[in-house]
């Protein structure tokens, strides 16, 4: 005969369900930091990228803000065709103009006037671009944002590096990389459009913060979009983080790859962007305000973790 429950067992079990049920139904406090951190969340494509996905709506919120990034040799042509397709899917296209693969004036204000008659767009991220040989008279963000052909933008973003950029700064210093952000603070208080800051990615939070600091103390407030690289096999991201010059955060997926046990599983920015979101929990005033994602591992990989991280969408 199979013995019955002991005395209060029934009792004990349905407070111990309620127990669990309750804590499923409440996201920890570092869940929810997270998803909030991730509100608002925005994707970078380039042209090539995006016609492998036939439709942006089932993986996207509507609204997102789409980066459009202009790879050297893209015809102008393909880039306002995505931008085009973007804005008809119900999403914010936001394409790179970069200087030094523009050849003058007269070539900005066609990419502008094209985007514009064709996407509607409002939205540009601005930046020199990492080639070595600009294609005519421009070569820095600045250049462009001077020449007055942004006026009308509602939004200008431009580029940050948390750990240095080598092509600005050959010395290992940022001492360029911070005078472009103290003129580009600058420009922002004498432009209507909002400006931003979006990063280069990188996969530890200490110096993202630090490099945050930094730039209060030097009295530049612009908002922070902190970029990360969206889920990828481990080999991808080294690959492409040497490629982008990331600096010592590097590290994280040097010390991942000595662990043979996960060299193959692919790494997610989960942990990089908890510790960043219990930091701002502390410290709500910090200026990372939204996290940018780049999608090295492919979009599909990028959009379900932001879904599953940002939880239920809105609306």
């Amino acid at each position: 005969m199979t013995a019955g429950p002991e005395p209060g067992a029934s009792r004990l079990k349905g407070a111990w369900m309620a127990l669990f049920r309750f804590h499923r139904a409440e996201p920890a406090p570092a869940a929810a930091g997270l998803a909030g951190l991730l509100d608002g969340a925005s994707i970078e494509v380039t042209p090539r990228t995006a016609a492998k996905v036939p439709d942006f709506r089932p993986l996207l919120p509507a609204g997102t803000r789409v980066y459009i990034a202009h790879v050297q040799g893209t015809p102008i042509d393909d880039m306002v065709a995505t931008a085009a397709r973007l804005r008809a899917e119900g999403f914010e296209p936001m394409p790179h103009f970069p200087a030094r693969l523009i050849a003058g004036r007269a070539e900005l204000a066609d990419w502008i006037a094209r985007y514009r008659d064709r996407a509607d767009v409002r939205q540009a991220l601005v930046l020199g671009g990492g080639v070595a040989r600009p294609a005519g008279s421009y070569d820095s963000a600045m250049q462009l944002l001077e020449s007055g052909l942004f006026d009308g933008f509602d939004r200008l973003h431009v580029a940050g590096h948390p750990e240095g950029n080598r092509d600005i700064d050959p010395d290992g210093s940022d001492e360029n990389v911070m005078a472009a952000l103290r003129w580009k603070q600058d420009f922002s208080r004498r432009s209507d459009a909002q400006m931003a800051i979006v990063t280069q990615f990188a996969f530890e939070a200490a110096p993202v913060i630090a490099w945050a600091d930094r730039l209060a103390a030097e009295g530049i407030d612009l908002p922070i979009h902190l970029g990360v690289a969206g889920p990828a096999k481990l080999q991808t991201l080294i690959k492409f983080a040497i490629a982008c010059g990331v600096g010592p955060s590097l590290r994280v997926l040097q010390r991942r790859a000595a662990d043979v046990t996960r060299l193959l599983l692919p790494h997610e920015p989960t942990d990089l962007l908890t510790d960043l979101a219990a930091h701002k929990a502390r410290r709500p005033d910090m200026g990372i305000q939204a996290v940018h994602l780049f999608p090295l591992g492919g979009i599909a990989a990028s959009a379900t973790w932001l879904a599953e991280q940002a939880g239920p969408r809105k609306g």
